[in-house]
């Protein structure tokens, strides 16, 4: 097998004097689609953050294609090819669904352009003028993804992009993950919906208490189902 894309070993994150990350380790490989399953609190989210350098002090290694990320600023990493689409979606309230879009800046070829973008998102298309507060929820959480596809990355970490959401709009968020997939895209997907994770992943790993200590197939997971949810706790 070749080497992985991101390589994360024994990875340690400090918020003040608490202890978030504990050692964590895990790998993606190029064109994989990841799960990151885990109670509230078990540090996915922080693993996320901690990889695009928002997270110190921290230790361990983060490789991506064989650069080491600790110690580099966010712009650098975002600039390296990877990007970060974040739980509360961090859309700009007063700019409108167009300015959300030009706001990153484009890191490498190959990033959609806008037409792309509203063609894959059409309801993004009919709110281009809309301001980000007049955006329901699914609309929001689309505009986010939007956004990063314009800048090139090829790695994508998504912070629970289903939380919240309607079941249609959770089935819609779901055939563009797919699709992004089918693109070439590497996708980390942190996500408490086990039933979503399950029907997208190739793998899964689950987190606990600040480590990483399971990983799973997808035919593995769908065998165990109900052992795995009950340690998630859903």
């Amino acid at each position: 097998m070749t080497a992985p894309l991101l390589d994360i070993k024994d990875l340690c994150a400090w918020y003040g004097p608490s202890q978030a990350l504990h050692g964590a380790s895990l790998q993606l490989h190029a064109g994989e689609l990841v799960t990151l399953l885990g109670r509230n609190g078990a540090g996915k989210s922080t693993l996320l953050k901690t990889v695009m350098g928002m997270v110190n002090p921290c230790a361990g290694s983060i490789l991506f294609q064989g650069q080491e990320l600790l110690g580099r600023a966010p712009h650098h990493i975002g600039r390296m090819g990877l990007a970060f689409c974040p739980d509360d979606r961090g859309i700009y309230a007063t700019l409108s669904v167009r300015e959300n879009l030009r706001l990153p800046p484009v890191v490498a070829q190959g990033g959609m352009t806008e037409d792309e973008l509203y063609e894959l998102f059409p309801n993004l298309a009919e709110r281009a003028r809309s301001a980000g507060t007049h955006l329901s929820g699914g609309e929001q959480q689309m505009l986010a993804i939007a956004r990063i596809l314009r800048t090139g990355a090829r790695l994508l970490l998504l912070d629970e992009p289903t939380e919240g959401l309607a079941p249609v709009i959770v089935d819609r968020i779901g055939e563009l993950i797919r699709k992004l997939k089918g693109r070439g895209y590497t996708i980390l997907l942190v996500e408490q919906n086990v039933h979503f994770a399950a029907e997208l992943a190739d793998r899964h790993y689950l987190m606990e208490s600040g480590r990483v200590t399971d990983m799973f197939d997808a035919a593995t997971l769908l065998r165990d189902f109900d052992a795995v949810t009950a340690r998630i706790g859903v």
